[in-house]
């Protein structure tokens, strides 16, 4: 297929922006951000390999988003927090979206492989598929995909660890993704609190209709809470050694149970569940953080 053919359908506001929107970029790009932060954390210090990990990452996970919008094209078209992504409003052709998925999804594959080795690689291919073959069709089935579906944001720490190096089974790695992984559920949780109408308009089955609005938000709270306690699994298991990064986990997991327990007696309005996204976000940053920072200390 022609590049011409590719972006037939597209128009304003160019197809920079088409691209970017189709294999969602601040999403990718977080799970970039998370394989560095295994490949830090494992080498203790930044390596050249560092950004050939990166690179890799970040290709699968916009291969992974752009199939995702490829795979719920339909769905996207009925909710109005998705309806003006490129493929409902025709800016892209639905072949031309899984040309550009596949075909960054084996770019990325094949710089892990011929970077990293091919456990590096498989890794990468564990992601999209777990991600694409089993929680995206799995949303439309139960409101409990979403449990399953965590493991996509314990995988790319994984990645980088095993990228520079480190061994899979390490208690420090998976000290790492359990982190990564309990943070996923009550980030999707809150976003299903801002958008429970539009979820249902979609046709996926929802938390919000089984347990109501306050039962899903005291269980989200529980969530929130347990991955503020998790973090303590990362120097207790030594993925980080050095006393400022401890201060900065334990700083983070402080902030994170005041904003859960804000959010747990106060009214649970848009704002104050958009207010406590931003924060769970932050949270997620705040610990990558630390695991940047603490070979400097250490």
């Amino acid at each position: 297929m022609s590049t011409t053919a590719i972006l037939e359908h597209a128009k304003t506001p160019g197809i920079v922006k088409v691209l970017a929107d189709l294999t969602k970029v601040p999403i990718s790009g977080m799970s970039t951000v998370t394989a560095a932060a295994g490949y830090v954390a494992c080498a203790r210090g930044v390596r050249f390999g560092v950004l050939t990990a990166v690179l890799g990452t970040l290709l699968l996970a916009m291969g992974a988003s752009a199939l995702n919008e490829y795979q719920e094209r339909e769905l996207d078209a009925r909710m109005e927090r998705t309806r003006h992504r490129p493929l409902p409003e025709a800016c892209l052709s639905p072949a031309g979206a899984l040309a550009i998925a596949l075909g960054l999804g084996a770019a990325g594959f094949l710089i892990l492989f011929l970077a990293h080795g091919v456990r590096t690689a498989l890794l990468g291919a564990l992601a999209m598929v777990w991600y694409n073959g089993v929680y995206t069709p799995l949303k439309r089935v139960t409101p409990f995909a979403v449990l399953p579906g965590s493991l996509i944001g314990a995988l790319p720490p994984a990645i980088g660890w095993v990228a520079a190096g480190g061994r899979l089974e390490a208690p420090a790695l998976l000290a790492i993704c359990a982190v990564f992984f309990i943070w996923q559920v009550p980030h999707f949780w809150l976003l299903l609190l801002m958008y429970s109408d539009d979820y249902e308009r979609g046709g996926f089955p929802t938390l919000t209709r089984r347990l109501g609005v306050p039962g899903l938000t005291r269980l989200t709270v529980t969530w929130m809470c347990t991955a503020a306690v998790s973090v303590f699994l990362v120097p207790v298991f030594g993925a980080t050694a050095s006393f400022p990064s401890f201060i900065l986990l334990a700083a983070s997991a402080a902030w994170l149970v005041f904003v859960s327990l804000r959010l747990l007696f106060g009214t649970a309005g848009r704002q104050r569940l958009r207010q406590a996204f931003m924060h769970i976000n932050l949270f997620a940053l705040l610990v990558m953080a630390a695991l940047f920072l603490d070979p400097l200390f250490g």
